[in-house]
């Protein structure tokens, strides 16, 4: 985020989907880094989920959310870490309900992509290699 908060006096917290979102997360959160205290991702999916997409882009969180809900998983973090602004970067009405709720700042994946000069990736999913192809061959 360009001319944001140089401080170093911020929380970010991404949305999985919105870490997704990006076409370099890698990059991504390492420029974050430059101009936060904390970034990590709070999100619904399963631990396992959220670890392994991390461990995959070698993406060193300062916190996740764990087993609990995004709504406690910020509350939890506000907590904690205690810096002036808590920014939740999101992609959906549940994500800016969830950050309202818990006085953190929302922003939308596309506004703070387009703040901080990250280029947003593809907007196909990846492909599910144990999606039905649709063939009927199978014995």
């Amino acid at each position: 985020m360009d001319g944001g908060d140089t401080s170093g006096t911020m929380t970010l917290a991404f949305e999985l989907d919105a870490l997704k979102a990006l076409s370099d997360p890698t990059a991504a959160f390492s420029d974050a880094r430059q101009w936060t205290k904390y970034v990590g991702v709070v999100s619904e999916q399963p631990t396992y989920v959220v670890t392994n997409y991390t461990r995959k882009h070698r993406i060193r969180q300062d916190f996740f959310s764990g087993p609990r809900g995004v709504t406690e998983s910020l509350e939890n973090v506000k907590r904690q870490f205690d810096t002036d602004r808590h920014v939740y970067v999101g992609t959906t009405d549940d994500d800016r309900a969830a950050a309202e709720e818990t006085d953190w700042e929302y922003l939308p994946v596309e506004q703070a992509a387009a703040a901080a000069e990250w280029a947003l990736g593809d907007e196909e999913p990846e492909a599910d290699p144990f999606e039905d192809d649709g063939r009927d061959d199978w014995p």
